[in-house]
């Protein structure tokens, strides 16, 4: 991943922190917006993203100024060449991502990655404005980026393992823990560390469950389904079926986690 182009479109506060944490990986970055006034914006909050690291002893003088040095700007992605990973992270915007992907399907080299920080548009639509579908895939950072370690990545329907493996690899190398958004795959242990890192809380919801106690969890969903009235109260059968197994958390040394007696 050393030395590596990383195209990011969007010098907003997402886009900002994508190249900063890009930047103190090693990699070079160009920064585009269609605005001159919005990219040297982003290009502030960079140096300043920078600085404050420093000033924290968390970045020396030396890799400060390496970092801005592999730090360029544009104001189109079609004037960038000799991309390896574009990251488009603008305005959410269906129509807009698409006409961004069919420039970055212009730009970026043959086998390159074409991810989108979008947090709603489904990945398998952008992918459809371009002609390497299996090259795209979502890429949804934290805000803010530099400080959030989590990164999700989501397939769309045709991205290839190739392509999820560079991202995760790419992400890993920015220092972000990567999970995968597959129904029905993920882990209880999966689900508490994205909750953790992504919302900052130091306890994941079915750990916090656990250590309540899974039947007294059980008991307050129920009296809330019957105050209510509202559906969305409902216990969960997954919930019932693991007391009626006498699973109840820490307590009982089960729950959604195994813990040792």
């Amino acid at each position: 991943m050393a030395n590596e182009h990383v195209l990011v479109v969007g010098a907003g506060q997402m886009g900002a922190g994508i190249a900063q944490v890009a930047l103190t990986a090693g990699l070079r970055v160009t920064l585009v917006d269609v605005a001159k006034d919005a990219v040297d914006k982003g290009a502030g909050r960079i140096r300043s993203g920078l600085g404050k690291l420093r000033d924290k002893g968390k970045l020396d003088e030396g890799a400060e100024r390496a970092a801005l040095g592999r730090l360029t700007t544009a104001t189109s992605a079609r004037d960038v060449r000799d991309v390896d990973v574009a990251i488009e992270a603008a305005t959410e915007n269906e129509e807009l991502k698409k006409r961004i992907f069919q420039d970055l399907d212009a730009v970026v080299r043959p086998g390159g990655v074409l991810a989108t920080n979008t947090s709603s548009i489904p990945i398998t639509r952008i992918a459809a404005a371009t002609k390497r579908p299996d090259a795209v895939i979502g890429m949804h950072f934290m805000n803010p980026v530099p400080v959030m370690q989590l990164v999700e990545l989501i397939r769309g329907a045709a991205t290839s393992d190739a392509t999820f493996d560079r991202t995760r690899s790419l992400s890993q190398a920015m220092g972000k823990t990567a999970y995968a958004l597959m129904e029905g795959l993920g882990t209880a242990e999966d689900i508490d560390t994205a909750m953790k890192l992504g919302t900052n809380q130091p306890m994941g919801p079915l750990q916090l469950a656990d250590f309540i106690g899974l039947d007294t969890v059980l008991f307050i969903a129920e009296v809330m389904h019957r105050g209510l009235g509202d559906p969305k109260y409902r216990p969960c059968p997954l919930l019932r079926q693991y007391v009626d197994a006498g699973w109840l958390g820490k307590k009982t040394g089960r729950g959604f986690h195994v813990y040792e007696k």
